[in-house]
C-alpha cells in the first residue's frame, strides 16, 4: 500500500524524503506543493528532480479525496459528500455569511456518543476519519480558496479522534501548512474528559513523569494545552437527570468535570468559550433551566449559543416555539450571561445542526 502525503507534517516529510535519500529541503519542497499549492498529483511538483518524482510515485500518492456529491440550499449553504475509508462517506457544509466563509468538517465516519436529537448518532460509528480525509474537506469543496473560518462541528466527535484532529490542527495553523490563526477555527465537543485508549501524542505530557509516552489523556485538556483554537460545549441541559436522556454520555463524561477543567484556563483574551443549548419544546426551555444555566456559568468568561432544533424523522423532540426562544433568550441576556441565538442555515438539505448523516 502506498503512503499518503496529504496529512503529513513537515517533520515526517522530512524524514521521509532523509528515508528515500532525497535531498533534505526535498520535505519542505513536498510540504509546500501539498499545503501552499495544493496539488492532486506528484506530477505537479515540478521543482523536484524527475527521479525523485518517479521515486515517490512509486511509493507515495497525494490522497486527495474528492466530493462525489454537492447540494445547495436556498440561503447558499452548501452540502458536500466525501467517500471515506470506511466504504462510508461523510458531509463537510459550506456557510457563507458575508465577508466570512465557513466549513462545518468532520472528524468521524458516524459517532459514538448518540445523542437523541442527532442524525449522525443514530446511524452508530464506522471509524476514525484519518487526517488526509479531513484536510480534503478543506481542499476539496468548490470554494476552498474563500474559507475565513472552519468549525469541527460536523459528523462524529472530534475529541473522540483526537490525534488525527490535532494533527490536523496543526497542518491549518503551522507557517508550512495553511498559515492559519487558531482563532479562526472553533471544536465543538460534548466534553470528552477520558479516553479509553492509549494516543500517541509524542509532544504532550499532563505531568513531567509521562513525557512522550503512548498513554491515555484527557482529550479536552490536550486539545486546551496544545492548541489555542476556540472551544464549544454542546451543553443542552444543566440537570444531569435531564442530560443524561438527551445525551447518554453524561454518564460518562458529566458536564461537571468538564466546567471544572475548563475554569482552570483563561478565555478573557481573544480565545473563546461557548455553550450550544439546542432549544426543546418543554425539555430545556423553561425559566427553571435559564436560571440553572446562569448559576452554573456565574464567573465564567463565555457565551450561550442558542438553537433552534431541527426536526428529524422519526424523533419525540420538537422545537421551542420562537416566543419562548426569545424570551428565554432575554432571561439570561439579563442576568449577564451573553446568549445568541443562532441563525439556522441549510435545513432545506438536511445540513443544518445535527441532521447530517453521509447520505446521497
Amino acid at each position: 500500500m502506498k503512503k499518503i502525503l496529504l496529512g503529513m507534517s513537515l517533520q515526517e516529510l522530512k524524514q521521509l524524503a532523509i528515508e528515500y535519500k532525497l535531498p533534505a529541503f526535498t520535505g519542505k519542497q513536498i510540504a509546500d506543493w501539498l499545503y501552499k499549492k495544493r496539488v492532486t498529483s506528484i506530477d505537479q511538483m515540478t521543482n523536484l528532480s524527475k527521479a525523485a518524482r518517479e521515486l515517490l510515485q512509486q511509493e507515495c500518492e497525494v490522497g486527495r479525496v474528492a466530493y462525489t456529491q454537492v447540494q445547495a440550499s436556498v440561503d447558499g449553504t452548501k452540502k458536500y459528500l466525501f467517500p471515506c475509508h470506511t466504504g462510508t462517506s461523510v458531509e463537510a457544509v459550506m456557510i457563507p455569511d458575508e465577508p466570512r466563509a465557513t466549513i462545518c468538517v468532520s472528524s468521524q465516519a458516524g459517532c459514538k456518543m448518540g445523542c437523541r436529537f442527532c442524525m449522525t448518532g443514530r446511524q452508530g460509528f464506522s471509524g476514525n476519519l484519518q487526517v488526509n480525509e479531513i484536510i480534503s474537506q478543506f481542499m476539496g469543496i468548490d470554494e476552498a480558496q474563500e474559507l475565513t473560518n472552519a468549525v469541527f462541528m460536523g459528523m462524529g466527535e472530534p475529541l473522540d479522534n483526537l490525534a488525527n484532529v490535532l494533527k490536523t490542527i496543526e497542518i491549518l495553523t503551522a507557517d508550512w501548512g495553511f498559515a492559519w490563526s487558531p482563532k479562526r477555527i472553533t471544536l465543538s465537543s460534548i466534553g470528552v474528559t477520558m479516553s479509553p485508549q492509549l494516543i500517541e501524542l509524542p509532544d504532550y505530557r499532563e505531568d513531567e513523569k509521562n513525557r512522550g509516552v503512548y498513554r491515555a489523556v484527557n482529550p479536552l485538556k490536550a486539545f486546551l494545552d496544545l492548541t489555542k483554537c476556540h472551544l464549544a460545549i454542546s451543553l443542552h441541559n444543566p440537570f444531569p437527570g435531564e442530560r443524561v436522556e438527551l445525551m447518554p454520555m453524561e454518564k460518562g463524561f458529566p458536564l461537571e468535570d468538564t466546567l471544572d477543567l475548563i475554569r482552570e484556563y483563561d478565555f478573557t483574551g481573544q480565545r473563546r468559550v461557548s455553550f450550544e443549548y439546542i432549544m426543546f419544546d418543554r425539555v430545556n426551555d423553561s425559566k427553571r433551566h435559564a436560571d440553572a444555566l446562569v448559576r452554573m456559568l456565574k464567573g465564567l468568561e463565555c457565551r450561550m449559543n442558542l438553537i433552534r432544533f431541527h426536526a428529524i424523522p422519526d424523533s419525540p423532540l420538537a422545537p421551542s416555539p420562537m416566543p419562548v426562544i426569545e424570551n428565554f433568550k432575554e432571561r439570561l441576556n439579563g442576568a449577564g450571561l451573553m446568549t445568541t441565538l443562532r441563525a439556522s442555515r441549510g435545513e432545506d438539505i438536511y445540513a443544518a445542526c445535527g441532521m447530517l448523516a453521509g447520505k446521497k
